[in-house]
């Protein structure tokens, strides 16, 4: 079983989500198939079509959370500022070509984000960045090309 790098406040957010979709999601949809049923025809009640299409949906992300849990590897993230760039820390770049600065912290595949200035480490940026000093620079291949960051900052 593959083991997926996660940093706690990820986990607990998981989690929470689970206990939710497990407890308060769950009770409320089987009351809405009931009421759906309660509506007579079954085979032609667009409700009770509809709210099982959302059980559905339910119990499949619950399988899915359950699954990453089961396969969660909690990272610890470091207790003071690392020299190198590695899994939980904050790191400010400068791309080279426009002079725009963006802070990207590195997290797991699951908790990645980038309008929350999170990132994977595993993606083509987070792989580029793993083991790197402050002043390096590092050359990423996106879809529109290559680009060129300078590690400005690499913070908690």
């Amino acid at each position: 079983m593959e083991r997926i790098p996660m940093t706690r406040k990820g986990y607990e957010d998981l989690r929470e989500e689970l206990r939710r979709l497990q407890t308060t999601e769950r009770q409320k949809i089987i009351k809405a198939i009931e009421e759906a049923r309660a509506h007579g025809d079954i085979s032609e009640n667009a409700e009770y079509q509809a709210a099982k299409e959302k059980q559905a949906h339910i119990e499949g992300r619950i399988q899915e959370l359950s699954d990453r849990l089961a396969r969660a590897e909690v990272v610890d993230l470091p207790k003071t500022p690392p020299s190198r760039v590695q899994f939980g820390v904050k790191v400010t770049l400068l791309n080279v070509d426009t002079d725009e600065e963006v802070t990207y912290r590195l997290v797991g595949p699951y908790e990645s984000d980038v309008s929350k200035g999170l990132i994977s480490v595993t993606s083509p940026l987070g792989r580029a960045l793993i083991g790197r000093e402050e002043g390096d620079e590092v050359e990423v291949q996106t879809p529109k090309g290559v680009k060129v960051y300078e590690i400005l900052k690499i913070e908690i």
